[in-house]
């Protein structure tokens, strides 16, 4: 989903104005928190109803019980969804706004896909908080994430650093933002360009849709752990909600983390394919260690990474673990990419 996609910094530029101006002219807040309601992570997961579909954006076709009702932290105190993680700075529609910061909106209506974009970057990163980058290791993508929202006409959403960086969620059949593990996956790549990755190399591309993938499931579970409420279709399926528009079913996925591809025999140079076995291996690091060790050496593997295959990275991240953790964890990590071919 990541792309260099190029954008007029005029038309960028035009949008800022536009903000600041609407912004100026009403009254803020004040206040870091707020309330909404959101998708936890989207309606398929947490219903467990493969018949959902998204019928034009209708407020009918989701049943009330999917919405949660969450805090919002982190906030400017503008009464926009601006903050510490994520700031909405260009939307279609109206930009969400409260002078009281309640965001209570349904999926019919612009403002609900802000909310999710905010909402879900907002977590993602204080999950990186809490397992101490940031904190008492160096930060990871630690600014206000600039995304556009439904702004994207095609049913496909970009990670892009060209000519700034930010992520746009497109829209056409389920819109993107509102399946939080299409939003995570993307906040996936915004993690990587915080570190420096180079995207170029065709295995490098893999690895990042994967890690995307594997990013979206591992914080939407916790999150929604967090928050009580339960994950009703298997783990593993990735963006169970936005698949409905293009795939035939009875399960929707847009990829899967428990595929059994091996390296390098079921490379096909499609990177959302191979990152299929990057994932996997990402998650049977998990499945083994838990997800708060698993995700700190993960993390802690792509920093510094200047390699250009699976296998590079591989080594990096087995190193991170036995740094982190010692020589068990290290030994679960190298059998995971073993496991795959990859070591």
């Amino acid at each position: 989903m990541r792309s260099r996609l190029l954008i007029s910094t005029t038309v960028l530029a035009a949008c800022a104005v536009i903000a600041a101006v609407a912004g100026a002219t009403k009254p803020g807040s004040g206040s870091s928190t707020g309330s909404a309601q959101v998708f936890v992570p989207n309606p398929v997961q947490s219903l467990g109803d493969e018949s959902l579909t998204d019928q034009k954006d209708a407020d009918a076709a989701v049943p009330a019980a999917a919405y949660h009702a969450v805090q919002l932290t982190n906030l400017d105190g503008s009464g926009f969804l601006h903050g510490d993680y994520a700031t909405v700075y260009s939307s279609t529609g109206n930009q969400a706004y409260s002078s009281t910061n309640t965001f209570a909106y349904t999926r019919h209506q612009d403002e609900f896909e802000q909310v999710m974009a905010y909402y879900w970057i907002t977590q993602a990163q204080r999950y990186i908080h809490s397992l101490g980058f940031g904190v008492t290791r160096p930060g990871i993508d630690n600014q206000p994430q600039k995304v556009r929202i439904n702004q994207y006409g095609a049913d496909n959403s970009f990670e892009t650093d060209q000519p700034i960086n930010e992520i746009r969620y497109g829209k056409g059949g389920v819109d993107d933002a509102e399946d939080a593990e299409v939003i995570l996956h993307e906040y996936g790549h915004a993690i990587h360009s915080s570190q420096n990755f180079n995207f170029d190399p065709e295995q490098n591309g893999a690895i990042s849709e994967g890690f995307g993938d594997y990013w979206a499931v591992t914080v939407s579970d916790v999150v929604s752990q967090q928050l009580g409420v339960p994950e009703q279709e298997p783990l593993p399926c990735v963006a169970d909600w936005d698949s409905t528009s293009y795939t035939s079913g009875p399960v929707h996925c847009l990829r899967r983390l428990d595929t059994n591809l091996h390296y390098p025999a079921d490379l096909n140079g499609e990177v959302h394919h191979d990152g299929q076995i990057w994932s996997r291996a990402l998650w049977d690091i998990r499945q083994a260690l838990g997800h708060v060790q698993a995700d700190t050496i993960i993390l802690q593997g792509t920093n510094g990474y200047t390699g250009t295959t699976m296998p590079d990275l591989a080594n990096k991240t087995v190193a991170a673990a036995q740094q982190l953790y010692g020589s068990a964890a290290a030994n679960a990590v190298h059998q995971a990419f073993a496991n795959r071919g990859i070591l």
